[in-house]
C-alpha cells in the first residue's frame, strides 16, 4: 500500500511541479526519490544487493539511455529548425501559405505541415523543431496568441497522424511485432477515426483561438524571434527544398535504416538549408550555437522524465498496477485500451505503454478470439491519449524547450487536443468495431 501511495503521490507531485514551472532536472529526481523511499529501493549503488537495483543507477540508466539513442536526432533537428529560420526559408514558406490560405487559416497551415511530416516518417520531436519557426511567422502574420503554438504543433503531430493506419511512427509499429499484424491494420475504422479527430480537433482549436482573440490576446514578439519581416527572402520553391529532403529521405529509407534514417534525413536537410539559400543566411554561426544549446535543453528535459519513468517502472506499485489493468476481465478491446492508457499515463509515454502492456496482453486476447487487427488499432489509438499529461517528454520539450512557453499558459489547449480528442477517437473506434466495421 505504501508503494502505491508513493507512486501516485510522486506522479501527482511531478505533474503539479511541472505545471508550476519547476525545472525537470530538480522535479524528476525529487519525485523519483519519493518512489524509491516508499518502495524500499536502495538509494545508492553501494547499498544495493549484488546485481540489484538502486535509485541513482535506475534513474541514470533511463536518463543516459535516452540521450544515447536520440542525441543526434535532437541535435540535427534543432540545427535544421534554426537554419530554416536563419535562412529565411521558414518565413518564405509561411508567407506563401498565408498568400494562398489567408491569415485566418494560419493554424491550419501549421497543423497540415506537422501532419505531412509526421505521416512521412519524421520523428515527432523533429517535427516540432522543424515547423516551429514557420509557426512563429504564421502566427505573427495572423496576430494570433503564440501560447497556442505548442497545441497546434502537438495536434498536427501526435493525434490523428501518429496512431493512424499506415503511419511510420513507432506507436503504429510496436503492435506489429507483438500481434503479427500490418501497419495498415483496421485501416477502414482508422480512417474514420482520423477524420473525426482531425475535424473535431481543428474546430476546437479555432474556437479556442477565436475566444482568446476576442479577449484581447495578440501575438507577442520576443527578442529571440529572427524576423522583423525580412524583405529579402528566398523563393518559396527554394525554401521548401530542405523540408522536402527531410521528408523524402526519411520516408524512403525508414524501413531500411530505422531511426538512423532520421539522422541522414536531417543532416541532408541542414546541408540543403545552407546550400540552397547561402546568401540569405543571417548569422549562421549564432544559429548553429543556439541550435546546439536548444537541443541539449530539449533532450535533457525529455531524458529527465524518462529517468523518473525508469524508477517508477521497478516499483512494486507499478508492477501491481500492470498486473491489475492487464488482468481485468471483460471485453478484450475495451480492457486492452484501459490497460495501455493507464500504463502510458504512469510512464508518460505512448510507446512505453504499448511496450509494457502488449507482451502481457497481446497473445492473451488473441487466444480469447479478439481480432488482431482491431486490437492493433485499439492499442495504438489508446496509447496516444493519457500519455500526453503535463509530464510527458514530448509535451515538456515542445512547450518549454522549443516554444519557450510555460505549462500554465500553454498546457490547457495542449491537453484538450492531445488527451480529450484522442479519448473521443478511441470511444468512436471501439464503437465502430462493436458494430462490425
Amino acid at each position: 500500500m505504501l508503494s502505491v501511495i508513493g507512486l501516485l503521490g510522486a506522479l501527482a507531485l511531478l505533474i503539479f511541479l511541472t505545471m508550476r514551472g519547476l525545472s525537470l532536472f530538480v522535479a524528476t529526481p525529487l519525485c523519483a526519490l519519493i518512489v524509491a523511499l516508499t518502495s524500499g529501493l536502495p538509494l545508492l549503488p553501494p547499498l544495493a544487493e549484488t546485481e540489484g537495483m538502486d535509485l541513482v543507477s535506475q534513474y541514470m540508466d533511463g536518463f543516459t539511455g535516452f540521450i544515447a539513442s536520440w542525441f543526434f536526432v535532437f541535435l540535427l533537428g534543432s540545427l535544421f529548425g534554426k537554419l530554416m529560420e536563419s535562412s529565411g526559408s521558414a518565413e518564405s514558406v509561411a508567407n506563401w501559405i498565408i498568400n494562398h490560405l489567408g491569415t485566418k487559416r494560419a493554424a491550419l497551415a501549421v497543423v497540415l505541415a506537422c501532419a505531412v511530416l509526421t505521416y512521412g516518417g519524421v520523428s515527432l520531436f523533429v517535427v516540432a523543431f522543424s515547423v516551429y519557426p514557420m509557426a512563429v511567422s504564421l502566427f505573427r502574420e495572423a496576430d494570433l496568441p503564440r501560447r497556442f503554438i505548442p497545441a497546434t504543433l502537438a495536434f498536427g503531430s501526435v493525434t490523428f497522424t501518429m496512431t493512424s493506419a499506415g503511419s511510420p511512427e513507432i506507436q503504429n509499429w510496436i503492435p506489429v511485432e507483438h500481434l503479427g499484424t500490418s501497419p495498415l491494420a483496421a485501416w477502414e475504422a482508422s480512417l474514420i477515426v482520423a477524420i473525426f479527430m482531425a475535424t473535431t480537433g481543428y474546430w476546437w482549436l479555432t474556437w479556442m483561438l477565436k475566444r482568446a482573440v476576442a479577449r484581447g490576446e495578440k501575438f507577442e514578439a520576443r527578442e529571440e524571434d529572427t524576423a522583423t519581416r525580412r524583405d529579402n527572402l528566398p523563393h518559396p520553391a527554394l525554401a521548401i527544398i530542405p523540408l522536402s529532403l527531410v521528408l523524402g529521405i526519411s520516408f524512403t529509407t525508414h524501413d531500411a535504416l530505422g531511426t538512423s534514417a532520421l539522422i541522414l534525413a536531417l543532416l541532408s536537410g541542414c546541408i540543403g538549408a545552407a546550400l540552397t539559400n547561402p546568401r540569405f543566411l543571417k548569422a549562421p554561426g549564432q544559429a548553429l550555437t543556439d541550435g546546439g544549446v536548444g537541443a541539449l535543453i530539449a533532450i535533457g528535459n525529455t531524458s529527465a522524465v524518462v529517468g523518473f519513468g525508469s524508477v517508477a517502472r521497478v516499483s512494486p506499485a507499478f508492477e501491481s498496477a500492470v498486473d491489475w489493468v492487464t488482468g481485468i476481465p471483460g471485453a478484450g478491446l475495451a480492457t486492452a485500451a484501459l490497460a495501455v492508457s493507464v500504463i502510458a499515463a504512469l510512464t508518460g509515454s505512448a510507446s512505453g505503454g504499448q511496450a509494457i502492456a502488449l507482451p502481457i496482453l497481446g497473445q492473451h486476447y488473441i487466444d480469447q478470439g479478439v481480432d488482431p487487427d482491431q486490437l492493433h488499432r485499439t492499442v495504438a489509438i489508446s496509447s496516444g491519449a493519457l500519455d500526453s499529461l503535463p509530464h510527458n517528454g514530448y509535451v515538456v520539450t515542445t512547450i518549454r524547450a522549443i516554444c519557450k512557453e510555460t505549462h500554465a499558459a500553454a498546457y490547457a489547449p495542449v491537453g484538450a487536443l492531445t488527451v480529450i480528442i484522442p479519448l473521443a477517437g478511441l470511444v468512436l473506434c471501439l464503437g465502430l468495431f462493436a458494430i462490425g466495421l
